[in-house]
């Protein structure tokens, strides 16, 4: 496992795609006709890597990423539960399907955790695929206090 860089972010793009895939595709907004969105998310990892705030940490296969994840961290503001108000996310935890199930999630998340320790969060959040679930509770996530709701435009 190492940290990503800016030559990983083709592979990046192709993992995240697969992601969205797997989650069955168009789950918030319906993508549009010729939205290039492939681009604006390869333009966002170019700043991200270089953001103290964000971390994405990959393993390498054989002739490309095997596996990839993003953590973040936002300053939301203080209160008696949250006494930073340093919220961690991991965002995009991905397997390419031909690399499964050999640990390389598991070592992501546990150095995405190091890491948000490190960072002084005071909770990560995260939504867990129904096959992830059983990996994040054993690493001690639980269900979230809030209930989610969203919003679209």
């Amino acid at each position: 496992m190492r940290m990503a860089t800016e030559r990983d972010i083709p592979e990046l793009v192709r993992l995240r795609a697969l992601l969205f895939s797997d989650l069955g595709g168009d789950f918030f907004n319906p993508a549009n006709a010729g939205d290039d969105w492939r681009d604006a998310l390869a333009r966002v990892f170019e700043q991200k890597l270089t953001e103290p705030d964000c971390r994405i940490l990959v393993v390498d296969g054989d002739t490309g990423l095997a596996a990839s994840g993003i953590g973040t961290i936002e300053q939301w503001f203080p209160g008696p539960h949250s006494r930073n108000g340093r919220i961690g996310h991991v965002i995009g935890m991905v397997t390419d399907p031909s690399y499964r199930r050999r640990g390389h999630g598991r070592a992501i998340m546990l150095g995405l955790l190091a890491w948000f320790r490190d960072r002084d969060a005071v909770r990560v959040d995260l939504t867990a695929s129904h096959e992830a679930e059983s990996l994040y509770r054993k690493l001690g996530f639980s269900d979230h206090p809030d209930p989610l709701l969203c919003w679209k435009p």
